[in-house]
């Protein structure tokens, strides 16, 4: 007898049929009445009573399953109690960044963690949105600097942090390069470099967007996926890019980076950027980063 079978036995007594009761358990139906089998051999008596239409407890099945419903809850209880000593003990936080946090925003915040608490030890994982909520689901990040999606997963947390602005790169050499500021306008026939939709569909929707509400066609000559390579395809040549503010600092050559200059009632000169970590969950140096997060949350707005 094991805690899988048991968890086997209070799903087929919580649904009352074999079939649900398994994919409840994200079993085959096969493998999940040997886990079944395998448990009133190992008791030498039926817990079950199943029909090609029904499925109920027998007597001793009703009796034995109240008892394994407190050992799985207290192994439950046992196990999310180690973790989260073990967790206060490692005093690790594991946070995932989008490019624009991981280079615009972290280097500026981290310090502050680092004087407040020094026990804290951080890894950063950088990667795109659509790649970071996953992880914040499965356990293998404990926050996460994000483009908040359409779509929220009910079991994910937002605090929304602040709006970045957008600048438009430029070769050097270019007759805006030298402008103070640029109107959308201005680059009505332009070639354009945007980033993938299905990657980045905040900074690709930014662009296109802008454009249409301007009444004009952006003029794409070019897909490309990071930030540094559209930044280096700008000095190239190949065309120019809403990015950002925070791509300014990229080390590319032959680069210039303009102010976007937009209509007043126009909320699409913004980038919004959200942290986001797994609701209903305990983790002492999250909640320290959000607390110098918050503190420091009006200088990084201004730089952002």
């Amino acid at each position: 007898m094991d805690l899988r079978q048991l968890r086997c036995l209070i799903a087929v007594a919580d649904t009352l049929h074999f079939g649900r009761a398994a994919q409840k358990m994200d079993m085959l139906p096969a493998s999940f009445g040997r886990q079944i089998k395998l448990l009133e051999d190992s008791l030498g008596s039926r817990l079950l009573v199943r029909t090609t239409r029904h499925v109920s407890l027998t007597e001793a099945g009703r009796s034995f399953v109240e008892g394994a419903r407190d050992i799985v809850a207290r192994a439950d209880r046992l196990e999310a109690a180690f973790r989260a000593e073990e967790q206060d003990r490692r005093a690790v936080l594991r946070i995932g960044a989008i490019d624009s946090a991981a280079a615009g925003m972290l280097p500026q915040l981290l310090p502050h963690l680092r004087r407040a608490h020094p026990e804290i030890e951080v890894e950063i994982f950088e990667q795109k949105t659509i790649r970071l909520l996953p992880r914040l689901l499965s356990g293998r990040l404990d926050i996460a600097l994000v483009r908040p999606p359409e779509s929220r997963d009910p079991r994910l947390r937002f605090r929304t942090l602040f709006h970045e602005t957008a600048v438009v790169a430029v070769p050097e050499g270019h007759r805006l390069a030298k402008h103070d500021a640029v109107t959308v306008g201005d680059m009505a026939d332009e070639p354009l470099i945007v980033p993938d939709r299905r990657s980045r569909p905040h900074s690709h929707d930014l662009t296109m967007k802008l454009f249409l509400e301007a009444g004009y066609s952006a003029r794409v000559v070019q897909i490309a996926e990071e930030k540094q390579t559209i930044v280096s395809l700008v000095g190239t040549g190949v065309g120019l890019a809403i990015v950002p503010k925070w791509a300014s600092r990229l080390a590319v050559d032959g680069v210039a980076f303009v102010p976007l200059t937009l209509p007043s009632d126009t909320v699409r000169d913004k980038l919004s950027l959200s942290a986001v970590w797994l609701r209903d969950t305990r983790h002492p140096a999250r909640s320290a980063f959000l607390d110098v997060l918050e503190a420091q949350l009006v200088e990084l707005a201004e730089t952002a």
